[in-house]
C-alpha cells in the first residue's frame, strides 16, 4: 500500500474545491429560479477553473515532492523536470 501525504498545498486545494462546491449549488439554484443562461453559463465556468486550478495545484504538488523523493538516488532528475515543464499545461 503506498503512504499517502499530505502537502502544504492540500488545505488550500480543500479551500478551493469548498467554494467551487458552494458556487455550484448556486449554479444549481439560478438554474431552478430561471435566471438568464449567461448568468448560469458564466458561473459555470468560474466552477470549472476553480476545480482545474485545484486539480493542477494537486499534481504539480505531487510531481514536486512525491515523484522527486520516489526518485532520490536514482540520477532520474531529468524526468521529474521533464513532468514539472509538462504540468504547466493542464
Amino acid at each position: 500500500m503506498t503512504k499517502h501525504t499530505t502537502h502544504a498545498s492540500h488545505p488550500a486545494i480543500v479551500k478551493r474545491l469548498k467554494r467551487a462546491n458552494g458556487h455550484l449549488a448556486s449554479v444549481i439554484k439560478m438554474i431552478e429560479d430561471e435566471q438568464p443562461c449567461v448568468d448560469i453559463a458564466q458561473q459555470l465556468h468560474a466552477v470549472e477553473k476553480a476545480v482545474q486550478q485545484a486539480k493542477r495545484t494537486l499534481i504539480q504538488d505531487h510531481i514536486e515532492h512525491c515523484l522527486d523523493d520516489a526518485l532520490v538516488g536514482t540520477g532520474e532528475s531529468s524526468v521529474t523536470a521533464n513532468f514539472k515543464a509538462i504540468t504547466k499545461y493542464l
